[in-house]
């Protein structure tokens, strides 16, 4: 995470980098342009720590989510030189349930782990298995924070939400696009069918 968000704001130390992956603890705030804020939330993945505390951080993300009033979107981040993780999935349909606004970006679009399958062809895979239970493929880009690809797509998409939200905003309408958002639009998994309810119990639990 931290690689992308100094990738996209051009600054080389904004975000502290580790060799270690889940270090980031606290909830970060990143003013942009003097205008708007890039929030950095910890990890689910790879965080070294005990449950109890990883309880905390997956309940206080939540939190965040559903009662932030000036949330334009959610940037799902998800390694694509490994194939589809579960928690990766579950967090997604979480999203999507909760009618929360918000685009997956693949990273490390650059990197081919040995004996895996190339970063394209596990993307792939991701998407074909939300396609199952979603009406329409949420947005979605692929990126790599060392050769650049696809940060200026996911700039522009940012730049596109961002003006949307904020002409809502000054008309008052943002908290009724919110609700309205919250019924079943298409932009989130299909009905909860009985085979959908049997699927979600084998899941593993977080």
């Amino acid at each position: 995470k931290s690689s992308l968000i100094n990738a996209l704001t051009g600054t080389k130390n904004l975000a502290s980098v580790s060799k270690q992956p889940g270090k980031t603890r606290d909830i970060n705030h990143y003013l942009v342009d003097n205008n708007w804020y890039m929030v950095d939330l910890p990890g689910y993945g790879y965080a070294k720590v005990r449950k109890t505390e990883r309880f905390g951080w997956h309940k206080a993300t939540q939190q965040f989510f559903l009662e932030r009033k000036t949330l334009a979107l959610v940037m799902l981040l998800v390694d694509s030189s490994i194939p589809p993780q579960q928690i990766d999935i579950d967090c997604a349909y979480w999203l999507g349930e909760s009618k929360i606004p918000f685009m997956i970006v693949f990273t490390k679009k650059d990197k081919t782990k040995k004996g895996m399958p190339k970063p394209d062809q596990n993307i792939k895979t991701f998407l074909r298995t939300l396609a199952k239970d979603w009406e329409n493929e949420p947005a979605h880009v692929a990126t790599s924070s060392q050769t650049q690809a696809g940060l200026q797509e996911l700039l522009t998409y940012i730049s596109q939400i961002r003006k949307v939200f904020s002409m809502e905003v000054k008309q008052g309408f943002w908290t009724q696009a919110r609700e309205k958002q919250k019924k079943d639009d298409g932009t989130g998994p299909k009905g909860k069918s009985k085979k959908n309810k049997q699927r979600r119990q084998k899941r593993p639990r977080r």
